[in-house]
């Protein structure tokens, strides 16, 4: 068995830093492995990732597309078939179907869709109800409130803008 201060790196798996550029008996001396001449030898060679020899590179041959909303709402998804696992009676909120697993990850509110059947009298608590759903929940004798989203202006949008407007005169 060995013990901690025992341990040793393999033989030869330890190399050294190249030195380039540090005389001919480090090997590396002279054009420093840049071979003679051309492109490649000089200074501020164009070497980054994407480039292409000054051929216009793939990703700016291909058309732009797409748009993604940095204010968008998005909401998780839950259907009527999943209350069913619910007691009658019981009140079903964004905390309840979290603790059952039915909503995961962040999300900006839950919005109740009316796939699959209710059969129990719940209070189901939402931000946004399909009509379907709806229907099926006052049909099975239950009662479905819509809570308002809270949009929260970010931290940082806030204090960018704070004590901006108009300014108080110092007093004289």
């Amino acid at each position: 068995m060995f013990n901690l201060h025992q341990l040793r790196a393999p033989r030869n798996s330890r190399q050294r830093k190249k030195r380039v550029g540090r005389g001919q008996g480090s090997g590396l001396g002279k054009t420093a492995g840049r071979g003679g001449k051309g492109q490649k030898a000089r200074t501020g060679n164009m070497h980054f990732e994407g480039f292409e020899g000054g051929q216009m590179p793939l990703q700016r041959r291909l058309p732009k597309f797409g748009f993604v909303s940095p204010n968008r709402t998005r909401l998780a998804v839950v259907n009527l078939e999943a209350l069913e696992g619910f007691d009658p009676d019981a009140v079903v909120d964004e905390a309840a179907l979290r603790s059952r697993g039915l909503v995961r990850g962040r999300w900006d509110g839950v919005k109740i869709l009316g796939n699959g059947a209710l059969t129990k009298k719940l209070l189901v608590k939402g931000n946004k109800f399909s009509a379907k759903a709806l229907e099926a929940i006052r049909a099975a004798g239950g009662t479905a409130e819509e809570i308002p989203l809270v949009a929260h202006r970010s931290e940082s949008a806030s204090k960018a803008h704070a004590g901006k407007g108009v300014k108080e005169q110092p007093k004289a």
